[in-house]
Formats: structure tokens, sequence, C-alpha cells
């Protein structure tokens, strides 16, 4: 009997170990694989935010629609400003201003225009998956335009790309998603990862950038 309770006793204690190695462990995974989930979520942003800055340089707006924005990338393209010399000591010393030097050809501009994956994207880049929130299969980022008035009276165009955590961190910890929720909104009002804003401008910042 005394051999049964001791078996009994080590079983017992071998699941309390394994339940307290688990009960560290578990959070420190959650953490990595969240942050490596992240990594990828920003970057997207970071994608999207340079996309969107390309399209307003060119028609004054954002856009709210991933059709438009990726179909500018694949095909449109924006002009670039090629630069040959600049003014020099003697010049100023002149009176020369840069206008007048580029009538004297002494610089050269010129104007072309580049497509867009050549200035921002690598030729490799997978446009047409710009949409989709990594980690989340066939989720798509909540994204949209505005124009508001500021308190000065301005109209400001803005824009807002977003994804929540429970979407990009589907699949882990339930508790832990729930716990990381409440911090995220604590910090910077919003339980996902997002950049831009349509109620305020704010520079196009990302919410992981205040």
């Amino acid at each position: 009997m005394r051999a049964v309770i001791n078996i009994l006793l080590t079983v017992v204690i071998l699941v309390l170990v394994y339940l307290l190695y688990e009960s560290i462990m578990e959070p420190i995974r959650f953490n990595k694989e969240r942050d490596n989930r992240e990594a990828a979520v920003k970057q997207r942003l970071i994608d999207i935010r340079s996309a969107q800055v390309l399209y307003k340089q060119k028609y004054g707006r954002y856009t709210g629609s991933f059709d438009t924005l990726i179909n500018f990338i694949k095909f449109d393209s924006i002009p670039v400003v090629f630069r040959k010399g600049s003014l020099t000591d003697d010049m100023v010393a002149k009176g020369m201003t840069e206008r007048d030097a580029i009538q004297q050809k002494l610089i050269v501009r010129d104007t072309s225009f580049v497509v867009i994956t050549d200035s921002i994207f690598s030729i490799a880049y997978p446009v047409d998956s710009l949409r989709f929130v990594p980690f989340a299969p066939g989720a798509q980022f909540e994204m949209s335009s505005a124009a508001i008035e500021t308190a000065s009276k301005v109209v400001v165009q803005v824009f807002e790309a977003s994804a929540l955590n429970n979407v990009f961190l589907q699949g882990l910890d339930r508790q832990l998603i729930i716990n990381y929720n409440a911090l995220r909104t604590e910090i910077t009002g919003f339980p996902g990862m997002k950049v831009g804003n349509v109620r305020e401008p704010n520079n196009n910042a990302g919410n992981w950038e205040n």
C-alpha cells in the first residue's frame, strides 16, 4: 500500500511541476509569438502608409479602397525630378539665382515618371497581398479615408488602416489575448494595431509610435 501511495504522490508532484512550468512558459511563448506577429502586421501597415502617401501626392487625397490603392501601385506612376548641377559659390557671388542657372543651362532639371513599384516596393513585392492581415488567412485590414475640418477650419485629408489583436493573434491563448487587449486599449485606446486616424489628424502615425 505504501508503494502505491508513493507512486501516486510522485505522479501528483510531477503533474504539479508540469502545471507550474506551463504557467511560467505559456506567457513567455505568447509574448514571443505576439511580437513576431506584430512585427509582420506593423510592416504591412507601414507599406500601406507609404503607398497612401504617394497616392495623396498625386491625387490630393487618400483612398479608402484597397482595389484602388493596389491598382495605383501596380499600374500608376509618379513624376520624379532629376537634377544635374548646383549653384556654386562663384554663381552666388555674381548674384545668380537657381532659376538663372537653369535658364542658362548651368543646372539641368528633367522630369520623368517612375512606376510606383520602382519607388517604394521591389518587383518581387506581393502587392496583391497588401490588403491581407498576416497570420490571419483571408482577413483584410480595415481601411478608410476622410476629409475632416480642424478647429482652425482647415480641411485635412486623413486615412486609417487597422487590424484587431483578435484577428492576427488568433490561435494563441484566449485569456492572454483578452489581457493584452485590455493593456493596449489602456495605452493606445485601440485593441490592435493601426496607422493614421480618420477622427483627427495624427500625421499618419502608427499607434505603436505613440
